[in-house]
């Protein structure tokens, strides 16, 4: 932005003029009031003759222009998508509402940057990762508050919300260790939900192949200061093979009271899933089942005075139980696997706004705690597993302070943030460990920006690494913490009519954990390998043509992401670290067909390196290589200011494939759908 300085009463008045686009515009208005004057006619007069002939969709240029004035979770202290020297992609609600996707886990195949690994359909169970990463080392967030599982990494996505309720979706590309804390190994992914103002409700159904169904009733209410969102969402299926029935249900609500002082935001969620698990650990027995149930609550404050204060606490809850055999087990089989983790934390967050630009500090407590009958150390006295007739015999425990500091300066035309996350882990010999991280990025003119970004991360095993004994798994108590040190750079590009990135990244990895065998082994076990390196490059294009030119335009997206991986020789056989997507490409059409009526074309191609051991009637075959596959989505929908009506397709062309080892995905899914929703401001 431009500003006009003016004097009224002493205070700084600054008057919107035009639209500056430099990445600290929105900085220099922080304390100062602002008066915005009405530019649309000015902006009509100075575009191309061809966008006055045709009709302007409002809405998509006023998304294209907020995108750089969105607050997102990429550093310690506040910064707007604009400011920050790091690859983000954010999901926007409108974004959300047009993909053809039922679940956050299928929204996400459509970023190039993100390997989404899926065994359970429709948001049942998938293992997502960041460039070339694994599951275990990607930070989930809901609301800016770490939900990760200590478990594994599985259950990360135990996610108590639909679509209906999420705003965007930020994700973090690279480690991020010294913005969120260890196991931020190589991205973040936050999930911010909706919290309407005033009083609404909204109620959709949707129905499909295989049995599918998915029902969402929601509502947002004011009293006084303070608003409140409350959902619930239920959703089930048939299954689309044998065994890959599903039922999920989840509770969310939130509420948020705005003060002189600050914002209070209070969130409380609840699901429950049970679905069959065909082969999703092992093939040898696809007669697999599991059900979990997840609790998650958190309280967060956020003040305004002129040393910020943002201090929160948590609590999450996972109970899991895993059945090797669904029905009929072999006479071997004595018991199910049970597992209860409890995670609880408290920080506390600050940052200051002065002459030489934003600095923040800030602590971290969290607390990892596991009762179960397969994980952990035994325990003298069992425990009884709550809603089952069996116990807990074994229990493990860990807690982690963090303390964190950064700085960002705003010089001229660079913006520069330096950090770095001191961290302590009990019953480890690591000591103290320091992860620095810098992001430095160059506006070279408005809408075009080099930056180049240096960072360190951890992450710690998870108690499924350490103690997990079955029929084809050992587990490792003497693993050691993964760590690694990325560097990467490259431009941005955001134009009214292309926006963009390139990027470059090396991330050199060590005591990287995989589970790995032998040829000759049956048994999986985990290991730290000495060294594994990774070499990428990440494009990314929108054109923007019916925000420019206007509603007959389609607005288009092509992304790409390159991951080579470098490891040390061993004689092992890679169960997940290897199997990286070496190419993945995403390209998206969104075109207005008449007047509220849209559709939404994705076409996501993916190219896994590694191999995985093939099973043929529960007998191993031996190692193949992943097959390359193309899979086509798409979705129609009717949208006005209260209805909503769509049809979608996933996997169009009926094409057979598989994530991960000899999980095989669904064919062609026809979903049909409606929602409504009533104002009653």
């Amino acid at each position: 932005m431009k500003f006009l300085n003016l004097k009224q009463n002493a205070q700084a008045i600054l008057t919107f003029k035009k639209w500056g686009r430099k990445s600290y515009s929105s900085f220099l208005t922080l304390k100062k009031a602002v008066v915005i004057s009405v530019l649309s006619v000015v902006y009509l007069i100075s575009t191309p003759v061809i966008t006055l002939a045709t009709a302007q969709d409002t809405s998509e240029v006023k998304m294209q222009y907020d995108l750089d004035e969105i607050e997102v979770s990429a550093q310690r202290s506040p910064a707007l998508y604009s400011q920050v020297a790091r690859i983000i992609s954010v999901l926007e609600s409108k974004e959300i509402e047009a993909a053809p996707a039922q679940s956050v886990q299928d929204l996400l195949e459509y970023i190039a940057g993100v390997d989404v690994r899926q065994r359970g359909t429709e948001g049942v169970q998938a293992d997502v990762s960041v460039r070339g990463g694994t599951f275990d080392q990607t930070l989930i967030l809901l609301n800016g508050i770490n939900i990760t599982d200590p478990q594994t990494g599985h259950h990360n996505l135990n996610l108590p919300v639909s679509l209906a309720q999420i705003e965007r979706i930020e994700i973090l590309e690279g480690p991020a260790a010294r913005v969120y804390g260890p196991n931020a190994f190589s991205g973040a992914i936050n999930i911010v939900t909706k919290q309407n103002k005033g009083n609404s409700m909204q109620a959709s159904l949707a129905g499909g192949s295989f049995g599918f169904f998915d029902g969402n009733l929601a509502g947002s209410f004011q009293t006084g200061k303070m608003s409140h969102m409350l959902a619930i969402n239920g959703k089930r299926s048939d299954g689309y093979i044998n065994n890959t029935d599903f039922t999920d249900l989840n509770g969310f609500y939130s509420n948020q009271l705005n003060g002189k002082m600050g914002t209070l935001k209070f969130q409380l969620g609840l699901t429950e899933k049970g679905f069959g698990a065909n082969s999703f650990y092992t093939p040898k027995y696809p007669n697999q089942y599991e059900a979990t149930k997840t609790l998650f609550t958190s309280l967060k404050w956020e003040g305004n005075g002129k040393l910020h204060l943002t201090p929160s606490v948590y609590y999450r809850r996972n109970q899991d139980r895993f059945e090797l055999f669904r029905d009929n087990p072999a006479s071997w089989y004595v018991d199910h696997n049970y597992h209860l983790t409890h995670v609880y934390g408290a920080n506390l967050n600050s940052w200051i706004q002065w002459a030489g630009g934003k600095t923040a500090f800030g602590v971290e407590y969290r607390s990892e705690h596991i009762f179960s009958n397969t994980l952990g150390i035994d325990m003298d006295d069992p425990k009884d597993v709550p809603g089952e007739d069996a116990q807990f015999t074994k229990s493990d425990s860990r807690n982690m302070v963090s303390g964190f500091l950064e700085h960002a300066a705003y010089i001229d035309n660079w913006i520069i943030t330096a950090g770095l996350m001191a961290n302590y882990i009990s019953g480890s010999d690591l000591g103290l460990n320091v992860f620095p991280g810098i992001d430095v990025s160059y506006v070279i003119s408005d809408g075009v920006k080099l930056y180049s970004s240096y960072n360190t991360s951890l992450r710690m095993p998870t108690f499924t690494d350490l103690y997990y004994d079955g029929p084809t798994n050992i587990g490792n108590p003497d693993l050691k913490p993964e760590k690694s040190a990325t560097i990467e750079g490259g431009f941005k590009l955001n134009k009214p009519l292309v926006r963009g990135h390139a990027v470059v990244f090396y991330r050199r990895g060590k005591d990287i954990i995989d589970w790995v065998k032998t040829e000759d082994d049956e048994v999986w076990t985990p290991q730290n390998l000495t060294e594994l390196n990774n070499l990428g490059i990440e494009l990314q294009t929108n054109l923007l043509f019916r925000n420019r030119f206007g509603a007959k335009y389609p607005n288009l997206q092509f992304s790409y992401l390159f991951n080579s991986l470098q490891k040390q020789e061993t004689d092992f056989i890679s169960n997940y670290v290897l199997d990286n997507l070496k190419h993945k490409l995403v390209a998206s059409v969104n075109q207005q067909i008449v007047k509220d009526l849209f559709v939404d074309f994705k076409l996501v191609y993916q190219d896994r390196a590694g191999t995985y051991t093939k099973f043929e009637d529960k007998v191993e075959v031996g190692q193949v290589e992943y097959d390359p596959f193309l899979t086509a989505d798409a979705k129609l929908s009717y949208n006005t200011k209260e209805l909503t009506v769509f049809t979608s397709v996933n996997n169009l062309f009926d094409v057979t494939y598989n994530d991960i080892g000899n999980v095989i995905q669904p064919g062609r899914w026809i979903k049909l759908g409606l929602s409504y929703k009533l104002n009653f401001n």
